[in-house]
């Protein structure tokens, strides 16, 4: 615990006193819930649930050391059959339960019947947070104008000011985007002159004459008159994109019809993130943790910035509403559905202790004080609602197996009962990034068939996994080589056949991960078609521009029918799945050698350096090539096991790995020399404590729970900041 924080009793519980009046004066008001309630209750959950939490930890660590010694007696070539029913013997791989069927009940469309991009944004930052939230619609002739989308060529270049050769391209795309995904009955909307409601129907006057939609179906609404319509709703694979109509406007007032923009339903959900992408160690960052997700909540969250030389202000969008087809009034979200992703059980933090000083399960924290955030959404404490079913969405990142899946369902079962809330309030998103939850996916859904929402994959966890389980069976091939390995396409395609299986379809999300590379749209355009051709009704984006893009993708795949016809197909190999990617006899020159490491060491200290300096939890880092993607705990966690795992097996030494941490420092810091708040990370070859973070994520990886990064980045910043 930090010397900083000043705590008050309450009850047998330590807790920080600035969170202790958050709680009390900031938080409660409004909820019904009284302090001489909630801290009694909030008490018992703690005492009761702390211990089988710890249990669970511990076997962890006691079925890593089985499979470690496992592979440590039977080294070279792995038989299959002998080491399956090993992991079955020592129960890592469960029987699988016949039926499996979710039972998960009044959802929101967002999660059950709509099919769209998810973005993924760090709590700790308003701005941030607003934006997600704000994202579900966003201009198509922005995020085209802006992005590599649209190529520089013939003149098209961005420029400091509006390029009308470039803007041409980006109408040209949009038109087309019309045509493809919102037909005529002739011709094309290129042609158009005119839009009109005429007759309850959509009419558009071209120069070929006049037109109606092929499905006038797709019409749903409009604003201004039905005359001279300032903007025309439409509606493809239950997503809604709007006709944006301005005469007056810069764009408007030279095109034919005086389209202005398109304007696209982007982000249909949103995931506050509390874990991964922050960095949350003490207190005070759990009290603005809190702080935001509560604004989220009440719906007065409020941030201002400067932009260009002026303040600009972030609140959440309001609800978008129209004129039917029929002049009755339609109303459709301003804002994502917001999840909140919660920590998971490993960590405690200094926040609240018991009465011997004991830091707290930071999961248990989190799912009563994010619960008791929402219950303003509930109560119709805010302007806004975020869920219109009363459901509380929570995210639960790195389980292990279905034991711990049971674990979460408890605690929010103790939540509910605390909080005087309906039996399965609390609706849960099962993060499948940790081997033994993929292995044994179906029965983790069924242990929480009535609350779970949403499975997903994430590469990079899973991978860190991947090697951190296998650490001592042999050399793993290189990083760059891991997506061409047979375990990680069965495990994407494995995600997909059980939530299939389980009855997920129309009911619940089956999601991808992240595109990690901010500033590279059109390669995202081009690829992430992919996850909704998988069958995935949601995937990951860093930026609501890449969520109006990715959007594009779920108007040329209907998911419902790619899910039907995947239901049908053979289910991905768990021979597959548990075939360990190693390197074997492959040869490795020394060249290959060092740009392995010089390559992952680059993105630690990267990172990290900026994760203890700066609280930064998640941001665009300049790669070894200063490609800017976008890093987490989990690109964080991938890079250090790899390391650890050939310093065990011998393909590097500690010596070139302590030579690359001090040669890639220097590029590092001439990458960020232009951060007013940026520190170096070796000054007169001296090193800092970033730099003693990133060599002890390396060095000491083989030890870590998991191979998680999260212990060893909390104790120094920590560090930094008492010193």
């Amino acid at each position: 615990m930090t010397s900083l924080t000043s705590y008050k009793t309450v009850g047998s519980l330590q807790v920080a006193e600035n969170l202790l009046n958050l709680i009390n004066t900031e938080i409660m008001p409004g909820t019904g819930i009284e302090p001489e309630f909630f801290w009694p209750a909030f008490e018992e959950m703690l005492t009761t649930l702390t211990p089988k939490n710890k249990a669970l930890l511990s076997v962890r660590d006691d079925m890593q050391a089985k499979v470690d010694q496992w592979h440590r007696d039977n080294t070279g070539t792995i038989d299959r059959a002998a080491y399956t029913k090993f992991l079955t013997d020592i129960g890592y791989l469960l029987p699988e339960p016949k039926q499996a069927q979710i039972t998960t009940d009044s959802v929101d469309p967002e999660i059950a019947t709509i099919a769209g991009p998810q973005l993924v944004v760090p709590i700790t930052n308003a701005r941030f947070s607003l934006n997600a939230a704000n994202a579900r619609w966003g201009s198509l002739y922005d995020a085209l104008y802006g992005t590599d989308v649209i190529s520089t060529d013939g003149g098209a270049e961005k420029g400091s000011s509006y390029n009308p050769v470039r803007g041409a391209k980006v109408i040209a795309f949009a038109r087309h985007f019309l045509d493809e995904h919102a037909p005529l009955s002739s011709g094309s909307h290129t042609d158009a002159v005119r839009y009109a409601i005429d007759n309850e129907q959509l009419v558009i006057e071209t120069s070929q004459g006049t037109q109606s939609l092929k499905d006038p179906q797709q019409f749903t609404g409009y604003l201004g008159d039905s005359d001279a319509p300032s903007g025309i709703l439409l509606r493809h694979n239950n997503l809604h994109f709007e006709i944006q109509i301005d005469a007056e406007s810069p764009i408007g007032k030279t095109d034919p019809a005086h389209i202005s923009d398109v304007l696209m339903e982007s982000a249909i959900t949103s995931i506050q993130d509390c874990e991964d992408s922050v960095a949350a160690v003490d207190a005070e960052d759990k009290a603005l943790v809190y702080r935001n997700w509560l604004g989220l909540m009440k719906g007065d969250l409020v941030e201002s910035f400067s932009k260009g030389g002026r303040t600009v202000e972030r609140k959440l969008a309001a609800d978008r509403v129209y004129i039917s087809p029929t002049g009755d009034s339609v109303t459709l979200p301003g804002r994502s559905l917001l999840l909140v992703r919660n920590v998971g059980h490993l960590m405690t933090n200094p926040s609240i202790l018991d009465k011997d000083g004991n830091e707290m399960p930071e999961g248990l924290m989190d799912a009563m004080i994010t619960t008791l955030c929402a219950l303003h959404d509930l109560k119709g404490n805010s302007p806004f609602k975020n869920s219109r079913t009363g459901n509380i969405y929570i995210v639960k990142p790195k389980m292990h197996g279905p034991d711990e899946v049971q674990f979460a369902c408890d605690t929010f079962t103790a939540v509910e009962k605390a909080l005087g809330l309906a039996h399965n309030t609390i609706k849960m998103g099962i993060m499948d990034e940790e081997r033994r939850t993929t292995v044994n996916l179906k029965k983790c859904i069924d242990v929480a068939k009535e609350r779970v929402i949403f499975i997903n994959t994430g590469f990079l966890d899973r991978t860190g996994d991947e090697i951190h389980t296998s650490m001592m069976a042999g050399a793993f091939v290189r990083k760059t080589r891991m997506k061409e390995q047979a375990w990680i396409g069965s495990y994407e395609d494995w995600n997909v056949d059980i939530g299939l299986e389980c009855g997920l379809r129309g009911k619940a999300q089956i999601g991808k991960g992240m595109w990690a590379k901010p500033d590279e749209m059109g390669d995202m355009l081009i690829n992430k078609i992919g996850h909704p051709k998988s069958g995935a009704n949601c995937a990951w984006v860093p930026s609501p521009t890449a969520a109006t893009l990715h959007a594009i993708h779920y108007h040329q795949v209907n998911v419902l029918d790619v899910q039907d016809e995947l239901s049908n197909r053979q289910r991905a190999s768990l021979d597959n799945i548990l075939t360990i990617a190693l390197l074997g006899d492959t040869p490795l020159s020394a060249d290959e050698i060092q740009n392995e490491l010089d390559n992952n060491i680059q993105g630690i200290l990267g990172y990290v350096v900026r994760w203890i300096d700066q609280g930064v939890g998640c941001s665009k880092v300049p790669d070894i090539n200063n490609v800017g993607l976008m890093e987490d705990r989990a690109t964080l966690r991938i890079s250090s096991q790899h390391i650890a795992n050939w310093l065990e097996h011998g393909i590097c030494t500690r010596e070139q790995v302590q030579e690359s941490l001090e040669r890639m420092s220097l590029i590092v810091d001439k990458q960020n020399e232009n951060d007013p708040l940026y520190t170096k990370l070796l000054v007169d070859g001296a090193d800092n404590i970033a730099f003693n973070a990133s060599s002890d994520l390396i060095f000491k990886g083989k030890e870590q729970p998991s191979g998680y990064t999260e212990p060893l980045l909390h104790a120094y910043r920590r560090k930094l900041k008492v010193s």
